[in-house]
């Protein structure tokens, strides 16, 4: 019964110097207002020795429903089904891979050929603890504006000590004066971005072409995956006995892509071609379980894919908190 008095007398002790603060009057503090901002955006994890960092250049929102060559109904069910709709905030992924002896960098983005949504390799790239100096090799998938045109800024080479690397057929095509004339107007720019992306390289005989698949340093290998361009080149990283796939745009629209792989996109160079390609290394992919990179995939475009049926699941790859 002590206790219990005691224990009552403390409570209204407390109330009353609660009430004498006058705490139950205080007015609310305004609220904060909304950043509006995310953290710098890479992702890193290992892969035998060699440590691999996801990079983003930002996202840019595509009128998929009307670049997917199939029709507009289709598409916006699909995206549906996964919560999306049109124009879709795509992601451009680049992937960074330090090989204990050699940074290299696979693609390099937009730079500042897309509006401000894109362009941010070099900022997420420093936020990661590199330097743009610091890259040995930049390995480009192809030479579309989003792939490499993060080459250059402001008519300055941004990876001053970097060889750059492209299969030939795609250097051939798009540094190609003749072509660029004969290309429909629409497509001008896309020959345009290329040559002031990769030219002031070559000029500087930095840029390297290779005309076979196989390995083209210890742990990287070109794989030939033409359709989506003329020389468009998947990387198959390794190290001791892991394999990660760097496949480029194989695939644009995971949504659609995943379930439907024989749909491709208005800027494929081949359909048909690209489509057959994406069957066949994805097929591959699924058997092997090769971890893949894809340029388009969601941040970081790192999983695993899964074949049932003629579709495939896509299975993200698993946050790892590095130390």
């Amino acid at each position: 019964m002590k206790n219990t008095l005691l224990q009552f007398a403390r409570a209204a002790l407390f109330l009353s110097v609660v009430g004498t603060m006058g705490v139950g009057s205080t007015p609310a503090l305004a609220a904060a207002p909304m950043v509006k901002t995310s953290a710098p955006a890479y992702h890193r994890l290992m892969l035998g020795a060699f440590e691999v960092t996801a990079l983003s250049d930002g996202t840019v929102k595509l009128p998929v429903d009307k670049i997917l060559m199939e029709p507009v109904e289709k598409t916006t069910a699909a995206l549906s089904k996964s919560f999306l709709q049109a124009p879709l905030e795509t992601s451009v992924n680049v992937y960074l891979i330090n090989t204990g002896s050699k940074l290299i960098l696979i693609d390099a983005g937009t730079g500042s050929l897309f509006g401000p949504s894109l362009g941010k390799l070099i900022t997420n790239l420093k936020a990661s603890g590199y330097e743009p100096g610091q890259i040995d090799d930049i390995y480009l998938t192809h030479l579309h504006p989003d792939h490499a045109g993060g080459l250059m800024l402001n008519n300055e080479i941004v990876f001053a000590n970097a060889n750059i690397h492209v299969d030939q057929a795609e250097a051939d095509y798009w540094l190609s004066q003749k072509n660029m004339e004969q290309a429909p107007a629409d497509a001008k720019g896309f020959f345009q971005g290329a040559m002031a992306s990769v030219n002031p390289y070559k000029a500087a005989n930095k840029l390297q072409t290779f005309a076979r698949d196989g390995e083209l340093l210890p742990g990287l290998t070109a794989y030939s995956s033409y359709g989506h361009t003329a020389g468009h080149t998947s990387y198959l990283i390794e190290s001791q006995g892991q394999k990660l796939l760097l496949a480029g745009d194989l695939i644009h629209v995971a949504a659609v892509q995943l379930d439907k792989p024989e749909v491709s996109v208005t800027f494929d160079n081949h359909a048909k071609a690209a489509a057959a390609t994406r069957q066949k290394i994805f097929t591959q992919a699924a058997k092997d379980g090769t971890l893949i990179g894809a340029s388009h995939m969601q941040f970081p475009g790192l999983g695993h894919l899964k074949k049932t049926g003629s579709s495939y699941q896509w299975v993200p790859v698993n946050f790892t908190q590095m130390q």
